[in-house]
């Protein structure tokens, strides 16, 4: 489809100290996946949060189905029809899937009570339109990464969006969570959405985005056609040179002194006689499908889940690791897959977070 659903012209925004953005041209089609991509400080993030809402541009015009508009906030660009799912999902984790899909907009009955069963019926016609099976009754806490990303995405639905900007989408997901992802953006694609789509991961773009613009330093450097343009291209256009390498040269190899070894970890139904040993200067990747017990190794490894059998050395030294306490004493760190959920006290502050871990008490 060639219409237009969204325009920015000339737009340009200042904080202090900081041009954010100078100039910048965007403009995205109905039913189109147009990639938004550039390094860390190009730009992207200010610019999204002009198109939804969030920020007033100093300069440049918006333009949304064909008519200039200002948004004074990101509520009122939602209720136009322009949602944006940020990298942090903003999901209320002990309310049901209908509850956060409906959250100050719940249907009422009479007396003024909360119709549960209608808002439960909706949330499930929003959902069979991303062909994703979710009970609604579901408390979001209980649902993995991936099904929370498709709650959000029938939330911004349930607005009647035609405009869904998505930020980083993949960064936390597997594989074939990212392929059930590229489906229901397809299904968006084919009814119309306009889908912008902000990601570092630019070998994915090949499954999706349609174009993909280029912010550099805050400027607009150019609109493509994702298919007449390489990777190294994009690349080259975002960082103003041409790279050598996309990686840089690998050092040498481990030096060969085993600092930690795990013999017959067992947990019944979950872990069956792993045995593995990780070199000084190594990186061990530990791979599989989804269930297939990589996050349970690691949390039986770190004490946070029990084991039935099995033994751990470090430098040599056998470990006595009952929980995460007895771990962090013995020099293990283990970094969770949900970050702002299992692994961070978000309330608190950074000084608090970093040393949380030293704290006897």
């Amino acid at each position: 489809m060639d219409e237009e659903l969204l325009r920015v012209e000339n737009v340009t925004k200042k904080f202090p100290g900081v041009l954010a953005l100078d100039r910048v041209h965007f403009e995205l089609r109905r039913g189109e996946v147009h990639a938004l991509v550039g390094e860390n400080g190009a730009g992207k993030s200010t610019l999204m949060k002009i198109l939804s809402g969030v920020y007033r541009p100093d300069e440049g015009t918006l333009y949304y189905k064909g008519k200039p508009v200002v948004f004074h906030n990101a509520q009122e660009a939602q209720r136009a029809g322009i949602s944006i799912i940020y990298q942090e999902l903003n999901l209320m984790p002990h309310l049901t899937v209908a509850q956060n899909i409906f959250i100050g907009r719940e249907p009422l009955r009479f007396g003024g009570y909360i119709d549960d069963r209608q808002m439960n019926r909706q949330a499930r016609e929003l959902l069979a339109r991303l062909h994703v099976d979710i009970d609604p009754t579901t408390p979001v806490y209980a649902l993995p990464l991936s099904k929370r990303q498709m709650v959000e995405i029938a939330k911004a639905l349930s607005f009647r969006s035609e405009v869904l900007i998505m930020d980083e989408p993949t960064s936390a997901l597997t594989e074939s969570e990212i392929e059930e992802l590229f489906k229901v953006i397809h299904q968006l694609k084919q009814q119309g959405v306009g889908i912008i789509y902000i990601s570092h991961r630019l070998e994915e773009l090949k499954h999706i985005a349609d174009r993909v613009t280029v912010l550099r330093d805050g400027k607009y450097i150019g609109t493509y056609n994702y298919g007449d343009v390489t990777l190294e291209y994009l690349v080259s256009k975002m960082v103003g040179r041409t790279l050598e390498h996309k990686f840089p040269p690998r050092t040498s190899s481990p030096t060969g002194r085993k600092i930690f070894e795990v013999k017959h970890l067992t947990r019944a139904g979950v872990l069956h006689d792993i045995s593995f040993e990780l070199y000084e200067g190594e990186i061990l990747g530990i791979a599989g499908l989804m269930g297939a017990g990589r996050t349970e190794l690691a949390r039986a490894i770190f004490g946070a889940d029990p084991k039935d059998g099995g033994e751990m050395y470090l430098h040599g030294r056998k470990l006595e690791i009952h929980s995460p306490v007895d771990a962090i004493h013995a020099g293990i760190g283990y970094l969770p897959e949900d970050r702002k959920l299992a692994g961070l006290a978000v309330e608190m502050l950074l000084c608090e977070n970093i040393t949380m871990a030293n704290v006897e008490e």
